[in-house]
């Protein structure tokens, strides 16, 4: 990986040393979260944004790397490799360029070309290709045989040798996927007797757009409408400057053979190329749309799992319904469930019944606010609870995902014996107290959290998502004596055993009291703990910067900090003014350098409830 580093840093504009910090990192299996919170020396102050970049970067050039070394191989044991060839591989930048020097070397299907091969026609090729003053009909009937028995078969043969070489010349190839580029159109018509039941592509029936300028939302929908077989799609530049391209690279003056060359031109243009490349760039645009796609579902996710939450509070949740009425549930601060209930408000014989409902429960359960799920009958609900008057918020709460809850494995865990409509009540009410640690109990693609999710690149869509559920939850950081094993598991280099041991011991132990009973977890060896005990919180703990985000490693700083200041680190904690006035350089060591030092005193400053 060592060798990437001067290549991302100049793809990425940042310098090599961070580049190569980075890489070290992984290598040691430092997980991005830890890199960008408890690293910052080493990488320069690298965001997670960037360190993923770099991580993305790497596996395509280990991808790159891995695909020219089987190439040269593959060339080289057919005894073709040159110094020119050579030269041409190391020079290639992408794996489009790789497969194109690779092509002629390619094993494929028996082609027309080689049929022509076959029955003796490459010669003849040549001397097509060559251009010279040949009698064309004499020099073909050189080469009749028992397969080749007049001269349009001849001629015929000698033209499909010359488009596959025109196909496979990298150079051409290279040149006319710039055409592309820059050029070609999407172009899509609606199928005959497809109008009516393709009438929501109706703004496709008859398009064109270029390639370049498409954005990701019409090529989702143009890419449905195709694979549902209601639409013709083709993706290509006007096809005489395409010719005219190739021409200008081929076709020579006043010569006997120039229109049979020509010929050949236009077919391996119209019969190799063109549907190749198109088909590369519906990949393309298919990739450039995913990755847009997936980019605002991993914010609106982002967004969905970082809203502030309500924090402990004793909270009164509803499910609304009509026919089957309004499933409603009091969990208390901690999210545990005491009571269920059924009412019914779009009926007005019931509703005074629903009405004594609430008010008790409410007034038996110490009820501190409402939670209504914001799906059908959702404002309804809202408008009666307002009108009972009962001076209590009230908060429409994002249900999706919540039926995904309620039939899981998970759920199934938390409450066995509850109905599946009282497991997505609770879920919905501890939404409200913390969307974090309920909604990572859910699939993150069950959370509607974006249009065409379900045609973008679901291993893609599952790899952007998760890190982002990863990257929150290290962000937010986990109480480690209330957290379940599902929000555990997304932190720093915590498995999903390693999360199971550690409720186990927790429930052993009656609860954590410091970080360093962590190593005593079955399974947490002492790179896990480095890499998470900094994301994992524990309030009221014997060490008062158990609770804060400040790394273990980093606690003598601290106590330097204190001691200096003449103050104890309890005291220290939220103390701005003492914060402020410590001077920074005077902590910086071989291991601790500004950026940490600083990160400190900023978690210093956030007082501790």
């Amino acid at each position: 990986m060592g060798s990437f580093a001067p290549i991302i840093a100049s793809k990425l504009n940042i310098k090599v040393s961070q580049v190569q910090a980075v890489l070290d990192l992984f290598s040691e299996a430092a997980t991005i979260p830890f890199i960008a919170r408890y690293r910052k020396d080493k990488t320069g102050g690298l965001d997670e944004v960037q360190i993923q970049q770099i991580e993305e970067e790497s596996k395509f050039l280990k991808t790159f790397t891995e695909r020219k070394d089987f190439i040269e191989k593959a060339i080289a044991e057919q005894g073709k490799m040159t110094d020119e060839l050579q030269k041409k591989l190391d020079n290639a930048t992408t794996l489009a360029a790789l497969e194109d020097i690779y092509l002629p070397y390619k094993p494929k299907r028996k082609t027309k070309a080689q049929t022509a091969k076959e029955n003796g026609l490459e010669p003849l090729a040549t001397i097509m290709l060559a251009q010279g003053n040949e009698d064309v009909e004499q020099t073909a009937a050189k080469y009749f045989n028992e397969k080749i028995i007049n001269t349009e078969d001849a001629l015929s043969g000698a033209r499909d040798i010359i488009a596959e070489l025109i196909n496979e010349n990298d150079v051409v190839r290279a040149k006319m996927r710039l055409l592309f580029e820059q050029t070609a159109c999407i172009q899509t018509k609606v199928l005959s007797d497809k109008e009516t039941e393709g009438i929501k592509y109706k703004d496709y029936f008859d398009f064109s757009e270029p390639i370049h300028k498409i954005p990701s939302h019409r090529t989702m929908a143009i890419l449905r409408g195709f694979l549902e077989g209601v639409l013709r799609m083709s993706i290509a530049p006007n096809e005489e400057e395409a010719l005219a391209l190739i021409e200008s690279i081929y076709l020579q003056d006043l010569s006997p053979w120039r229109e049979h060359v020509k010929k050949s031109i236009k077919d391996a243009y119209r019969r190799l190329l063109q549907p190749s490349l198109e088909t590369e760039y519906r990949t393309s645009l298919k990739q450039k749309a995913d990755e847009e796609a997936i980019n605002v579902f991993a914010e609106n996710l982002r967004q969905l799992l970082l809203s502030a939450p309500l924090g402990s509070k004793k909270i009164l949740a509803i499910d609304p319904g009509y026919r089957t009425g309004c499933k409603v549930v009091c969990p208390d601060e901690k999210g545990m469930l005491q009571k269920t209930e059924l009412i019914y408000i779009h009926e007005t014989n019931r509703l005074d019944q629903s009405e004594q409902i609430i008010r008790s429960l409410v007034k038996s359960y110490g009820v501190e606010a409402f939670a209504i799920g914001d799906g059908t009958a959702g404002r309804e609900t809202e408008i009666f609870i307002q009108k009972l008057q009962l001076g209590l918020p009230i908060y429409l709460v994002n249900e999706d995902g919540a039926s995904v809850y309620s039939a899981s494995e998970t759920a199934r865990e938390e409450f066995p014996d509850k109905d599946v409509t009282v497991r997505g009540s609770v879920s919905i009410g501890r939404r409200l107290m913390d969307p974090l640690a309920e909604l990572v109990k859910i699939d993150p693609k069950s959370l509607g959290v974006g249009q065409y999710q379900h045609d973008v690149n679901q291993f893609r869509l599952k790899e952007r998502l998760d890190q982002t559920v990863i990257s929150c939850v290290n962000q937010v950081g986990v109480n480690l004596n209330t957290a379940s094993k599902h929000l555990l598991k997304y932190v720093s280099s915590v498995t999903g055993h390693v999360a199971e041991n550690i409720i186990n011991y927790r429930t052993e132990i009656g609860g954590f009291t410091s970080r360093e009973q962590l190593k005593k977890v079955p399974r947490l060896g002492d790179k896990a703990y480095e890499q998470c005990a900094g994301f994992l919180r524990i309030v009221d703990a014997e060490n008062p910067l158990d609770a804060s985000a400040v790394h273990p490693e980093a606690y003598p700083i601290v106590a330097s900090i204190a001691k200096d200041a003449n103050i104890a680190i309890a005291d220290l904690i939220g103390n701005t003014s003492v914060i402020g006035s410590v001077d920074v350089k005077k902590y910086i060591s071989e291991n601790f350098g500004e950026h940490t030092i600083k990160d400190i005193l900023n978690e210093l400053k956030k007082a501790r409830p």
